[in-house]
């Protein structure tokens, strides 16, 4: 069944939600009101409940969304004697393994709850207790006898948690805006993190856009122990940040093809079926593309009943991946849900957007995704997804294009730096193109693969600021607190430590510790976690992923054909017309929106003298961004929606 529609866009903010706390030195009370405003901040990540525990110097609270043990699964949960206190945001998804060893061991349980496991692992395991977790998570633990805070975040950054740690008092979140209703005085814009972020489109973790305040980094924990002195009689609390996991790309799988496909289909359907486990119903996101394809079918063969698909759409043709999801709906007969987002009240809709995201974030795909997740809510309260696929087995074009653009960087000066840009200015312009820009924008994306270092490969292909670019945004007396080519140094740090040996593994460990936490995983939770709806990602399982990076680097790539070994093991799984297609992506027509309805509201945005815009950036610049996208001289969709963005966010900030 296929239901269709269009969807509105609605002018109305949601609120956010998750766990939180704050802990004092010296016993120092939790200030009540403080905690529970926190806690407000948050509401719609879980409509269902929510919990509070205080003692002396900590207070932690939650807000619940009810997917297992609907009638006792209430947080903060303790174990046996109260001595340990756990608030959870998440989904573990091995527990019942979990549950059934720890009772073997002596552990008493009070609920059916994942939530509960991890409060006895502590107890089993100290620290250790994240070796044991296969799911997403972040949580904090409090343990009474220790006087100690203990807070955990999922191994690939699934799940979301902010900190400040303020004289000696640590404030935590699953989101900025909660943490900002504790902090004593509001803190200073960090420029540096606004100049990553013109490169990458994010502020990668552990920075956020304010001093002060961080993200905890995927796959880290981090602890407040206070140590009492007899002498001075007093509590010093002791701050420590460590990791607890790393991806391996050596020794590499010698295995044959069959055994290689063999093992992927049962790491995967594993995997799907664990994240089938659910009190409340469940369905997924289709996008059409190969990766949640694969999982739709997965959970087809694993379910009694239809599987509930949603699909979102656009008028432009050439944006619609409504026909690929369409295909797979059929092939499985899924009770299939789709909708056409068409131009709305855009303006309201990124304000809405922007308090969701607590920073500035210029993926434009959130907006299709915020839409396609109150789609889902309206039927299901989980929905499985294709997040991971891409950096688990190379689904990008710049993984067969990279050994091309290297090429090309060491080809002679006079090629690169004066031949090509002599030729994209005569060149005929076709910045109307849709998908991929035009051939004067490929040309001039060639002059960017010369100037930039092909260790910082989604820089050099998918950036809408070059480091030239963005440094000519920027007016003289800020330029100086920024390092050099920032957002560069930055993925390349990234690439040298990576436990791999080719250019291609590093580039995947690049982004699934840089793109993938910073980008797409912070959409997918905002955008769904906005509409109270749980996100499961079956690629993202740690354990698929840790096989996944030991896989030869030509079982990822054939030719110009990214992820070929997912391609062989599923290719009877799916329609024809999808197993063939390539990589498309989640987009939206920016370009033909800022030529056409947001023409006049983009360059107020950009070009108003009292912006936060012009408090940082030259006019010139600006300026020649917005005419030569009206000219049709140059796509700049992109780049007019970063900047707008950025002052959106800069106004909500103020």
């Amino acid at each position: 069944m296929t239901v269709c529609g269009r969807l509105p866009i609605p002018v109305f903010y949601l609120i956010m939600c998750g766990i939180c706390g704050i802990t004092h030195p010296n016993n120092q009370p939790v200030n009540r009101d403080t905690l529970a405003a926190m806690n407000a901040a948050i509401f719609h990540r879980g409509p269902d409940g929510d919990g509070f525990f205080y003692a002396p110097g900590v207070g932690l609270a939650m807000r619940r969304l009810a997917i297992i043990d609907l009638n006792t699964g209430d947080q903060p949960i303790p174990n046996e004697d109260e001595s340990v206190w756990i608030v959870f945001n998440g989904e573990i998804f091995n527990f019942p393994a979990l549950r059934a060893d720890l009772e073997k061991r002596g552990h008493r349980f009070r609920t059916q709850t994942d939530t509960e496991c991890i409060v006895h692992l502590y107890e089993e395991y100290g620290d250790d207790c994240v070796q044991h977790l296969r799911g997403q998570f972040a949580f904090a633990i409090w343990d009474k006898n220790r006087q100690r805070l203990f807070i955990a975040r999922d191994r690939l950054g699934q799940k979301p948690l902010y900190y400040s740690y303020q004289n000696g008092s640590l404030y935590f979140s699953s989101e900025l805006t909660s943490l900002l209703e504790a902090l004593p005085q509001r803190p200073k814009i960090h420029l540096p993190a606004i100049d990553l972020y013109l490169g990458l489109q994010y502020i990668p973790e552990p920075l956020t856009p304010y001093e002060n305040i961080f993200k905890l980094p995927a796959a880290h924990i981090l602890t407040v122990e206070s140590k009492r002195l007899r002498v001075e009689n007093l509590n010093l609390p002791t701050f420590n940040l460590q990791p607890y996991w790393q991806l391996e790309y050596e020794p590499k799988w010698e295995l044959s093809e069959a055994e290689l496909i063999a093992q992927l289909r049962g790491l995967l359907k594993d995997a799907v079926e664990m994240r089938m486990i659910s009190d409340v119903p469940l369905g997924a996101h289709l996008s059409g593309g190969i990766d949640s394809s694969v999982i739709v079918a997965l959970m087809a063969q694993a379910s009694s009943q239809p599987v509930k698909t949603f699909s979102v759409g656009f008028e432009e043709s050439a944006f619609s991946e409504l026909p690929y999801a369409r295909a797979v709906a059929e092939r499985y007969a899924t009770e299939h849900y789709e909708f056409t987002l068409t131009f709305g009240d855009i303006p309201a809709t990124l304000a809405a957007l922007t308090q969701h995201f607590g920073e500035p974030f210029a993926d434009p795909s959130a907006i299709p995704l915020y839409h396609l997740s109150r789609l889902t809510r309206e039927y299901v309260t989980v929905a499985l997804n294709g997040d991971g696929g891409d950096e688990a087995f190379a689904g990008y074009w710049r993984y067969w294009l990279d050994p091309w653009g290297r090429r090309y960087a060491r080809s002679p000066r006079i090629l690169t730096k004066k031949l090509i840009p002599a030729l994209a200015r005569l060149l005929p312009n076709k910045a109307n193109v849709p998908v991929g820009g035009s051939l004067l924008d490929g040309i001039k994306r060639l002059e960017q693969l010369a100037a930039i270092d092909p260790r910082a490969s989604i820089l050099r292909w998918g950036s809408y600021f070059s480091p030239e670019r963005a440094q000519s945004l920027w007016k003289p007396e800020f330029l100086q607190q920024f390092a050099p080519r920032a957002a560069e140094a930055f993925l390349i740090e990234k690439f040298e430590n990576a436990h791999a040996q080719s250019f291609m593994d590093r580039t995947l460990y690049t982004d699934i510790h840089a793109y993938l936490p910073g980008d797409l995983l912070v959409k997918a939770d905002r955008m769904t976690m906005a509409n109270s709806l749980e996100g499961r990602s079956p690629f993202l399982d740690h354990e698929l992923a840790s096989w996944a990076a030991r896989l030869p680097e030509r079982m990822r790539v054939h030719g110009r054909t990214g992820k070929y070994l997912l391609r062989q093991a599923f290719a009877a799984d799916l329609p024809p017309r999808v197993q063939a297609r390539g990589k498309q992506g989640f987009g939206i027509p920016l370009g033909a929106w800022f030529r056409g309805p947001l023409a006049d509201w983009s360059r107020q945005i950009l070009l108003s003298p009292d912006s936060h815009l012009s408090a940082w950036f030259h006019i010139q610049p600006r300026q020649q961004i917005i005419e030569e996208h009206l000219a049709g001289r140059a796509d700049h969709g992109k780049r007019i929606y970063a900047l707008v963005v950025l002052e959106l966010w800069a106004r909500q900030a103020a």
